[in-house]
């Protein structure tokens, strides 16, 4: 596939916000000492990334002002489900951070972090299932999607909620966030790279002789079909060379999961403070090469007759 930045970001941002939104909700259930002021400043931060993050996804429509048309499919497609929980999570964020704001919490301040946490989860798998059910990609059809789009996002979101209750002074959170930031970002690095060796291990269920119905045993294909370019050739291939992908892979293994293990074990092991605030940029740009490999490596069967000629 040829990924589009926007949907590279958008997926990247709004992941990060929802695992900081979840970090954010587990400690005021679990009765941690958290400051108003530092919850609303994390909030902010969240609806800032979600707003970024929805405003990158229209870059990707074709017709923006159509874009209400997509919720009409809810009942089938899992993008007209996302394009629903999306906005009802930046709400519920927004009503927390209001009433936070307002100081009129009550009974809100137990049910709200609740729903953010059911639709940050019911979200991230919208999302993910976006591509896991759509079978005939064989490197997307698989429950490690959704496992994956879940865990790197809360990986992302717990970095995040660390570095900000440093720069914050917020001991108690920190104590509790770093170490469950470094157990989920191994469970994400483990998670991803068995995706990575089962899409190695996985051969086209489509050849020439079935695409074309010619049952000949050799079959050469010396032709696309057409001189120029065309959707087919540009939208479905991302025309990295072999080398460049394994670059990207092994960049974003670095980056986006050894690096910020390793800051996180030199924090909790009694090292500096800014080394979860360092952690941030680096599985930023890690995360956001891994996503564009997470399109990249996906293998259109199409590109079996307009990719590959002999």
């Amino acid at each position: 596939m040829n990924p589009a930045w926007s949907i590279v970001f958008f997926t990247t941002l709004a992941g990060c916000a929802q695992g900081l939104v979840v970090a954010l909700a587990v400690s005021v259930l679990s009765g941690l000492e958290v400051s108003d002021s530092f919850l609303l400043c994390s909030l902010v931060a969240a609806l800032l990334l979600l707003l970024i993050s929805l405003a990158s996804s229209f870059l990707h429509l074709g017709n923006k002002r159509g874009a209400w048309r997509a919720v009409l499919m809810w009942r089938t497609s899992w993008m007209s489900r996302e394009v629903i929980v999306l906005p009802a999570f930046i709400g519920v964020v927004a009503i927390w951070w209001l009433s936070l704001a307002l100081g009129v919490q009550g009974s809100l301040g137990s049910i709200l972090p609740w729903v953010c946490l059911l639709l940050a989860l019911a979200l991230w798998y919208c999302t993910a299932m976006i591509y896991a059910c759509l079978r005939f990609v064989q490197e997307w059809a698989h429950p490690l999607t959704a496992i994956n789009y879940t865990l790197i996002g809360l990986s992302c979101g717990l970095v995040l909620a660390g570095a900000l209750a440093v720069l914050g002074g917020e001991r108690a959170l920190l104590q509790s966030v770093a170490p469950w930031a470094l157990a989920l970002t191994l469970a994400a690095w483990i998670t991803r790279m068995l995706s990575l060796l089962r899409n190695a291990g996985l051969k086209p269920k489509s050849t020439l002789q079935s695409a074309t119905g010619i049952k000949a045993a050799r079959l050469v294909q010396q032709s696309m079909g057409m001189s120029a370019g065309s959707y087919n050739t540009v939208e479905f291939f991302h025309r990295a060379s072999l080398a460049g992908m394994r670059h990207v892979k092994l960049g974003f293994i670095v980056l986006g999961f050894a690096l910020p293990c390793a800051l996180l074990l030199w924090h909790l092991a009694g090292g500096s403070d800014a080394a979860l605030v360092l952690a941030v940029p680096l599985q930023f740009i890690g995360i956001l090469a891994e996503r564009w490999f997470f399109f990249a490596q996906a293998r259109h069967p199409q590109n079996l007759y307009y990719q590959v000629v002999s």
